[in-house]
């Protein structure tokens, strides 16, 4: 029988009742529980906040039913007489909403406040009123504790999304303020509740959201929590089995092999400094139910914002590649007039921490997997290549089987056509140097995906060197110099030696780019 899994399912109940696949997150209940009463979470998109906020509902309405046979039934069993208490929730669910309204906010939270008031009968003497939605609040979680004699639960779900939604600067600015007014009920009301959750992808902690929040504990950088959404390589082999057994058939590869490819293509996410890596539960789910390592997670939805804050940024996509280093808070906090892309880079998703700098405090960020890298480069293409029609337009296939064939002189006339047609210099280029080594490198980055393909700035290392079955390139670049002196570098510093025992044919190429022709005038092949 055919296992369901959950490909777009979000909520626990439902996830649950229909006997879907589940990886067991509910351990992290009890450690949420000892470790505050008001807590924030920020992970990327589609990484299972939504799915964890609503465990956390069903858990405190005290679904029992439902988590028979997960831990934390048994953390329960053991705490005897005080097990599987209930109380009263009121949950936002922010991911959708008319938030380039005026008042598409407000109706949202209103509309909340007033199934919460229907769903737990509050009439009569514990009636809800107030003219504002903040009032209202106040009034909902005084009146809920009043009714119920148990303090309440508050859990609010992609809380930034009214934020990032907001178009117009000046409407994001009204649904802020909104939301100053609105969650400083929380602090007002603390002694009304129980358990307060928050979760988004950006803290925008520096622009008053969380000013009145200060008790709100973030553990969105702490090792114990690095797991909470998003999947570990043992939880994937431990739950996927069958599936991962399917689709390494269907490859006709080993498991190991399998279980290689997904790794590279999906895992490498780090959310502390000192985690173990994660994989991206959205992209591991629709692989295994469509059977097929595809770009699921990039392609959900347009990464525009990020390629136009880079666009208007002094970073390049070699930067990028390398890592970039950068403090604590600057990944954690947020500001829509930061010139830095950084940290909405890495609250996004599109870097993750790759290492931690104890001493210094600091992080180097980077591309967590194949996935993100690959389809990150590829929508940089209309920015840094230009745009192009069916004609014109830009082919890793064609280039890739190229360079397969060892035909070196339709790969520049490849090449040339390219730069014919890329962009003039951009705002953030110093030179034209600067621009044809943004190109280069894209351009072979994305061939990389297909070739064996390794880039090199330092001295004493050829700047590209490409690896095929049959071929080994090995080139040098030139901006203003001449082919020949290129290829003379090649022999001189003998960066082919290391590859001459290969039983496979050698290919030198010397290439110059002239500045004021805006192209390569001349190149070499030995």
């Amino acid at each position: 029988m055919e296992r369901l899994l959950p490909t777009s399912v979000q909520t626990f109940e439902t996830l649950r009742d229909k006997g879907m696949v589940y990886i067991d997150k509910t351990a992290y209940i009890e450690k949420l529980r000892k470790k505050s009463r008001e807590i924030f979470l920020s992970r990327p998109r589609r990484f299972g906040k939504s799915l964890f906020t609503s465990t956390l509902e069903a858990y405190f309405l005290g679904k029992k039913e439902l988590f028979t046979g997960l831990e934390i039934s048994e953390i329960e069993e053991k705490k005897g007489g005080g097990a599987w208490k209930t109380y009263p929730v009121i949950p936002f669910y922010l991911a959708s909403g008319e938030f380039n309204s005026r008042i598409g906010l407000e109706d949202k939270l209103g509309a909340i406040l007033d199934s919460c008031s229907d769903r737990y009968g509050l009439t009569g003497e514990y009636s809800v009123t107030g003219d504002t939605v903040s009032v209202r609040f106040f009034n909902l979680i005084e009146k809920l504790y009043q009714k119920t004699q148990s303090p309440v639960v508050v859990l609010i779900d992609e809380y930034d999304n009214p934020l990032l939604k907001a178009e117009d600067p000046e409407q994001e600015k009204r649904n802020r303020e909104l939301y100053k007014a609105f969650f400083s009920v929380l602090k007002d009301q603390d002694r009304y509740l129980e358990f307060v959750f928050f979760t988004g992808v950006t803290k925008y902690s520096k622009v008053s959201v969380f000013s009145d929040l200060n008790q709100l504990k973030d553990i969105s950088l702490l090792d114990e929590f690095s797991g909470i959404c998003g999947f570990t390589g043992e939880e994937i082999t431990d739950s996927f089995a069958p599936e991962i057994e399917e689709m390494a058939e269907n490859k006709g590869i080993s498991v190991e092999k399998c279980l290689q490819e997904m790794k590279e293509k999906y895992d490498g996410y780090h959310f502390s400094g000192n985690s173990k890596g994660v994989y991206n539960p959205y992209s591991v789910i629709n692989a295994l139910s469509d059977q097929k390592l595809g770009y699921y997670w990039f392609g959900s939805a347009s990464p525009q914002l990020i390629i136009n804050r880079m666009e208007n940024s002094l970073i390049t996509p070699a930067q990028m590649e390398s890592g970039i280093t950068v403090a604590e808070s600057d990944i954690m906090d947020y500001r829509i007039d930061d010139p830095d892309p950084v940290p909405l880079f890495y609250q996004s998703g599109y870097l993750t921490i790759k290492s931690y700098d104890e001493e210094f405090f600091t992080y180097t960020l980077g591309f967590p997997n194949s996935e993100i890298k690959y389809g990150f480069y590829r929508a940089l293409v209309p920015s840094v290549l230009g745009e192009r029609d069916a004609q014109t337009g830009f082919s890793v296939r064609d280039l890739v089987l190229t360079i397969r064939k060892g035909d070196t002189d339709a790969l520049f006339v490849q090449l040339k056509s390219l730069f014919a047609s890329a962009p003039y210099m951009t705002t953030k280029a110093a030179s034209y140097e600067e621009v044809w080594r943004n190109q280069i490198f894209l351009i072979f980055e994305l061939i990389g995906e297909f070739v064996a393909c390794e880039q090199h700035t330092s001295a004493g290392r050829s700047d590209i060197v490409m690896e095929t079955p049959d071929y080994v390139y090995i080139m040098e670049l030139k901006v203003d110099g001449s082919a020949q002196e290129a290829i003379e570098q090649i022999e001189a510093k003998g960066y082919a030696e290391k590859y001459s025992s290969a039983k496979r044919k050698m290919i030198e190429i010397g290439a110059n780019f002239s500045s004021s022709k805006r192209n390569i005038d001349e190149w070499k092949v030995r």
